[in-house]
């Protein structure tokens, strides 16, 4: 399944997946940039680390881990676990905002991905990997 199939689908847990890839992305560039407070920083980088074993389950086969952080990973392989995440991260992202307009932009990709995967609860959409990621687009997740 290509990219566009992928958007063509109307599976909400794939646009989840997109929305959390991008905020792992905007989360550690942005963690970086001087005028962001410290506190942000951290909290942007715990949470991009969880993300990237949450969402690439390529990173569970290739990184040695933990059985216990193994089992707490697969956790989230429901939906409405990872909209919980989700919404979680996202309520930590804007109550650490310091008026800084990247750190709006990672809150609401975080936001985005909450409202994607609760969406995908509800339609009773079962987890997918993006081929963007190494999966099918279609596939239950690893």
């Amino acid at each position: 399944m290509s990219f566009i199939d992928e958007f063509r689908s109307g599976n909400f847990s794939l646009y989840g997946q997109w929305c959390g890839l991008l905020s792992i992305v905007s989360l550690i560039l942005f963690a970086f940039i001087p005028p962001i407070n410290l506190i942000w920083s951290i909290i942007a980088w715990v949470i991009a680390f969880l993300l990237v074993f949450i969402e690439v389950p390529l990173c569970l086969k290739c990184c040695p881990t933990s059985a216990k952080f193994d089992n707490f990973l697969h956790s989230f392989q429901n939906s409405y676990f990872r909209a919980a995440a989700y919404l979680v991260f996202a309520i930590l992202m804007w109550i650490a905002i310091k008026s800084t307009i990247l750190q709006v932009v990672s809150a609401l990709l975080l936001t985005g991905a909450a409202v994607s995967y609760t969406i995908a609860a509800v339609r009773h959409q079962t987890p997918a990997s993006s081929s963007i990621t190494g999966g099918t687009g279609v596939s239950t997740i690893v």
